[in-house]
């Protein structure tokens, strides 16, 4: 990735999931020999200057050498976007969950280089938003604050407010080949399924 796009974007990974309906955490579930949050670290890395862990969990993760960062609103996903965002050093953040088995590189460097004029660059496939494999700008905090002190936890309610460049199924298939970057594990059946 270009020495630019690493300086004007930190990587935020949101780590604060409780991983209920799996009953182990998700983040440390190994495919192929590697944990599910290391694939996504190793990622993040080689693409951003700055990674900030995102969530109550620094007991965790701390044998990976990043800040791990306290939720500001505890108990939300939006509540992670908006800490991340809140510390971050650049204008831009990327932002995942860490229980993306297969986090998507071209994808990931596609969208991020659609970030110029925009505050939000979401995926948006058949199944609805992705708001969590997708770039924020600071102009998302005062949005995502009002919500979060309303009370409404909602990923993406806030993204009529902002400037958002929706990411549609067709310019996503160019760089997600196979179909599995929003793969998600929420249960033993979908870590069987995506472990075969």
């Amino acid at each position: 990735m270009p020495n630019n796009l690493e300086q004007t974007i930190s990587g935020v990974i949101l780590v604060g999931g409780k991983s209920r309906r799996m009953g182990r955490d998700k983040a440390f579930l190994k495919i192929g020999g590697v944990t599910i949050f290391e694939r996504i670290a190793g990622l993040f890395r080689e693409s951003f200057s700055r990674v900030l862990l995102v969530g109550d969990r620094e007991e965790r993760f701390a044998g990976y050498n990043l800040p791990v960062i306290p939720d500001i609103y505890p108990g939300s996903a939006l509540g992670g976007v908006y800490t991340g965002l809140y510390h971050a050093q650049t204008e831009h953040v990327f932002v995942t969950s860490c229980d993306l088995p297969f986090p998507n590189r071209e994808l990931l460097r596609y969208l991020c280089s659609l970030r110029h004029g925009y505050d939000a660059v979401v995926p948006l496939t058949e199944h609805g938003y992705e708001p969590l494999f997708a770039l924020y700008s600071k102009n998302c905090l005062g949005p995502i604050r009002e919500l979060l002190e309303s009370g409404n936890y909602c990923a993406f309610a806030y993204y009529p407010q902002v400037k958002a460049r929706y990411v549609q199924t067709e310019e996503l298939a160019r760089f997600d080949r196979d179909g599995r970057a929003f793969v998600n594990v929420n249960t033993p059946e979908d870590f069987e399924r995506i472990s075969e």
